[in-house]
């Protein structure tokens, strides 16, 4: 049977019941959104004169709870328009409607009593052969379907989503007892290609995957702090990005997520889990009953491990709860040495072997740490899975950790994962001892680009499946190397087309990358057919390398800051004007030189979740590696009789000269940074570069031609610079900017009308270029222009003077 789902039904609009509902609007699935009936007036309700028959009143829960959904940040939604594409409704006057959807997703609270009336109710409207599932969290599944029809069971599963729905990847999927393989295989599918998950297949076991060895990791840390005498800023320190987990780490993220959540979690693992062999660590430690009983249960309540607070003066500050006192205090900074010497190892996977290998108290937090998970997850097999990668998938999608345990534990080799085990008092599974004495000494290997696991039961290394619609670039980077310097690697994507990858520091741009750019280029038009630029860090590019523009500029190295923008500014023309064609896979934050690339491509395929905008302006200059000039081109092209031009060029100024960012690739449309009918967007962003290099291969195919010279961008001289100069002056005047940022947006106006032409002409795209390379070096040459590039390289963030 192939199924279609054209629209589904999400039962429950509470914050999980909404995102859910978000996501599926997202990708473009109609979404009927049901909660039930207030049993009594709101004050506001009763000052109308309302009743309880009202339909305003009778939908109230679901359209408060939808509002405060779309209100929220980070937004669960791509687009506000997609909003549309959920309608609301209630349990009595509307629920007949689930007959005409195709999944019934129900996210009720977490009672078994509640969800097995809700499935009762909704079974006497459910057509046969309709999906339907829970979003629980733990609750059995083989529990929920008793006494449903054969149709219903069949039809019946868990499908857990991570909060929040858009953001967090992990879909785990619970069969029941009766589930259909068919109805598994598709969810597994349709969760990967459309939803853009990472779909897992778990057991029908307590907290199920992700959140079993998830709250596991955290209720260790939480009985081990005391043990090693540590604070919570010193534990958040050596949870967080330095070992590829979220900057909320652990003490920050339980405050989000709220204490309660994981204590219902925890509690709900202790009382089923009898023969877990850990299971005296699901029990709570004394100071988090302190913090339940006193209601500090993080950010819903405005206090948890962090508090935040102001002084007299009004001046806001973070507080941190002192585990000994259960006092706050002021913080306290976090210092290891172990840290210090991984300072200049960029990649993740690297630091562990020196982390563990530490002298300090960081080193004994991460030997006893991992080698208490790395014990669990050996138990954990075939309890909650057959197969270990699928614990690794749930952790990297679920909790964010950019390695799975089992993945670390290659990391720092089997040996030690072994030694930290047995020091900690501890044993691995039999089966861990029993690949060892086979020879076999990792759980993960590559070959020919796919990864293999250990497969406990055939005691071999498998195929992980699912690998054919993924190309994973860290498999393919050595053998299919085709050319590489220190800021790129070009890798054979096969079947004709290329693949530029940045390997610089945050993918930032600066000669390497561009002599890479060039070469690649060069190398497609030689002997292959198409060129992707695209990578699988964590963000695609944070701009060019503002650290080499400040040091010519602080140097007065003016000549060659010149010859530097214009090769820059040149090789943005070659992604434009080559004979073959060029992709740009934007994703995560894709700012400033990397936007400009972006810019330059024959086409974008860019991730869902890319944040990409024109962020010059912060650095006290505007963009010159061809983004001024692009935004007058695009302008002009947007010009129709009935427009009013200036209007139309005021906006794209506007984009710059706000440093707008999308918060989404379909934002980035709003911008004209994106272009309708011409780029496209994926969910899954582990599809992007296979997806990417099938439309360089088809654009190739279709007989790709080399572009000919834009020499008809149309600009409006004089009339575009005077409006603009009049605005600037009012601002500055109104001291909504500064006389700094007058200048920029001066010189900006300047390139975007085309310099102070008498009247409306057509121009090259060389000739803005040139205009804008001119405007961005005279900004160099000024103070506050270097003070801010200096801000920018200390801090990160920009300065406004």
């Amino acid at each position: 049977m192939k199924r279609h789902i054209n629209k589904v039904a999400v039962i429950g609009s509470g914050i999980m019941g909404s995102g859910i509902a978000c996501h599926f609007a997202n990708i473009g699935v109609e979404v009927l959104l049901l909660d039930i009936v207030p049993r009594e007036l709101s004050d506001r309700e009763k000052a109308k004169g309302l009743t309880l028959d009202n339909k305003m009143v009778r939908n109230r829960l679901v359209n408060d709870s939808l509002a405060a959904a779309l209100k929220s940040k980070p937004s669960p939604i791509y687009h506000k328009n997609f909003a549309s594409r959920i309608t609301t409704g209630n349990l009595e006057d509307d629920i007949s409607k689930v007959g005409d959807v195709d999944w019934i997703i129900e996210v009720v609270v977490e009672r078994l009593d509640i969800k097995k009336q809700v499935f009762e109710n909704l079974e006497k409207y459910r057509k046969p052969g309709t999906l339907i599932t829970s979003n629980t969290s733990g609750i059995p599944i083989k529990f929920m379907s008793e006494g449903r029809s054969e149709d219903f069971q069949k039809h019946f599963c868990g499908t857990h989503f991570f909060n929040p729905a858009r953001y967090l990847k992990l879909f785990e999927i619970i069969p029941g007892p009766k589930t259909s393989k068919e109805v598994l295989d598709f969810l597994n599918g349709y969760g990967e290609q459309f939803l853009g998950k990472t779909s897992v297949v778990a057991k029908d076991t307590p907290a199920f995957i992700g959140n079993r060895i998830g709250i596991f990791s955290i209720q260790s840390l939480f009985h081990a702090v005391k043990d090693l005498g540590m604070t919570v800023e010193e534990v958040d320190k050596l949870t967080g990005p330095v070992i590829g987990r979220p900057k909320s780490a652990t003490f920050r993220t339980v405050d989000v997520v709220g204490l309660d959540t994981l204590v219902h979690v925890a509690n709900g693992i202790h009382e089923n889990c009898k023969d877990d062999e850990r299971l005296e660590l699901f029990k709570l430690p004394d100071f988090i009953k302190t913090m339940v009983d006193n209601k500090w249960l993080g950010s819903k309540s405005e206090q948890g491990f962090y508090k935040k607070v102001k002084d007299e003066s009004g001046k806001s500050d973070i507080l941190t709860l002192d585990l000994d006192t259960m006092d706050y205090r002021s913080k306290k900074s976090a210092k290891f040495a172990t840290l210090e010497l991984t300072k200049t190892i960029d990649k993740v996977v690297d630091r562990f072997s020196v982390l563990t290998s530490g002298k300090d108290k960081a080193g004994d937090f991460y030997r006893k740490s991992f080698g208490a998970l790395f014990a669990y997850v050996s138990h954990r097999i075939p309890e909650i899975s057959d197969e270990l990668y699928k614990i690794d998938d749930a952790m990297k999608a679920g909790f964010g950790w950019e390695h799975g345990p089992f993945q670390i534990w290659d990391a720092v080799g089997l040996e030690k994962g072994l030694e930290f085990i047995q020091a900690e008092n501890l044993e691995a599974a039999s089966w861990v001892n029993e690949m060892k004495d086979a020879g076999i000494s990792s759980f993960y290997s590559v070959n020919e680009g796919a990864t293999y696991f250990y497969d406990i039961p055939k005691k071999a290394m498998e195929k992980v499946p699912g690998q054919d619609a993924f190309i994973i670039l860290d498999n393919i980077r050595k053998s299919n190397e085709v050319f590489k310097n220190s800021g790129v690697v070009i890798e054979d994507l096969g079947d004709g087309i290329l693949n530029l990858e940045f390997q610089s520091k945050m993918n930032t741009i600066g000669g390497d990358v561009l002599a890479g750019l060039n070469k690649a280029i060069d190398l497609a038009e030689k002997d292959f057919q198409g060129l992707v630029v695209g990578n699988q860090a964590a963000n695609f590019s944070v701009g060019a390398n503002i650290g080499m523009i400040f040091m010519m500029a602080v140097e007065q190295e003016y000549d060659e800051l010149n010859m530097a923008i214009k090769y820059f500014q040149d090789s943005m023309m070659r992604m434009r004007y080559s004979s073959i064609p060029t992709i740009s896979a934007p994703h995560g934050m894709c700012l400033g030189g990397g936007c400009e690339l972006t810019l330059h491509a024959d086409k974008v395929v860019a991730a869902a979740e890319s944040y990409i905008g024109l962020v010059e302006f912060g650095v006290g200059v505007i963009p010159g590696g061809g983004g001024s000039k692009e935004m007058a081109l695009r302008a002009s092209d947007t010009f129709r009789k009935n427009d009013v031009e200036l209007n139309v060029l005021q906006e794209y100024f506007l984009t710059i000269g706000m440093a707008k960012v999308s918060t989404s690739a379909y934002e980035a449309y709003d911008l004209g940074i994106l272009q309708k009918g011409k780029d496209v967007v994926v969910v899954n962003k582990d599809r992007q570069i296979a997806t990417a290099k099938a439309y360089a291969k088809l654009m190739a195919e279709a007989g790709y031609t080399k572009p000919v010279k834009r020499t008809d961008v149309k600009v409006l001289g004089k009339q575009a610079l005077g409006m603009f100069l009049v605005g600037t002056d009012s601002m500055e005047a109104g001291h909504y900017i500064s006389e700094h940022d007058k200048k920029i947006a001066d010189k900006l106006a300047y390139v975007m009308a085309g310099g102070d032409l008498s009247e409306a002409s057509y121009v090259s795209e060389q000739y803005l270029l040139d205009l804008e390379r001119e405007a961005f070096l005279s900004l160099c040459t000024e103070r506050k222009t270097l003070e801010r590039i200096q801000h920018m390289l200390k801090t990160g963030k920009p300065l406004r003077n």
